[in-house]
């Protein structure tokens, strides 16, 4: 995540909320209160709605865009009348904000980012401050991690006995982000639960197991 976020506060005006996103060239913006808790999310959608639905007050029949009408249905916490006539930012956000904990991991994170349609989530503490936020090209830096630093990490923190199981038989080569397992491990599950662990580890584009066993146990271990 990154850590110096750029905010605004509830009494922000339209004109500041704006000048803040297009002069720190972002997507959305965090509406954060005197107590620093999130209260909502200001996005650039929000704010072109002002003129969007502009003539939907003033010229009768008027329609919302199809596109706009639908995201409307599917998403029950954002208001396009009321953010169309906001003047502030506590009148313009959308609230309750989604938020993330500092410890979900990015595959989470990238499916909660789709399911809501939002480029940046504000990374909040248990008591709901604000301590981050996490856009989509955060999500993609882990993928450029160097093959040393991942073949590293995958050494020490999952095969030196983190798992609790022996894995001095398995062999690991990291070539483009994409670890291949060889090698083998006493039972069957052993080496599904090694693969599947590595797969966890951020920057790991895939995982190739070619490890072989010298038991069958019939666990695969298709989930953690």
């Amino acid at each position: 995540m990154t850590q110096e976020v750029v905010t605004v506060h509830p009494d922000a005006t339209f004109k500041e909320v704006a000048e803040t996103i297009i002069g720190n060239e972002i997507s959305g913006v965090p509406v954060v209160g005197d107590d620093g808790r999130v209260l909502g999310v200001i996005s650039e959608e929000d704010l072109l709605r002002k003129e969007q639905f502009r003539e939907q007050y003033y010229r009768e029949g008027y329609q919302p865009p199809l596109r706009a009408r639908l995201r409307h249905r599917l998403n029950h916490r954002r208001d396009p009348g009321r953010t169309a006539h906001g003047d502030t930012a506590a009148e313009l956000m959308t609230s309750p904000a989604v938020t993330i904990g500092p410890d979900f991991s990015c595959g989470y994170v990238a499916r909660l980012m789709e399911r809501e349609d939002v480029k940046r989530l504000p990374v909040v503490d248990d008591a709901g401050r604000l301590i981050g936020v996490v856009s989509r090209r955060d999500l993609i830096k882990p993928f450029l991690r160097p093959d040393a630093e991942l073949a590293e990490e995958i050494a020490g923190d999952v095969l030196g006995g983190r798992l609790g199981i022996d894995t001095s038989g398995v062999r690991v080569i990291v070539e483009e982000g994409i670890v291949r397992l060889g090698g083998s491990t006493r039972r069957r599950s052993e080496g599904a639960l090694v693969a599947r662990v590595i797969e966890r580890v951020n920057g790991v584009v895939d995982v190739v197991n070619e490890m072989t066993w010298t038991q069958d146990d019939g666990v695969t271990w298709s989930g953690l």
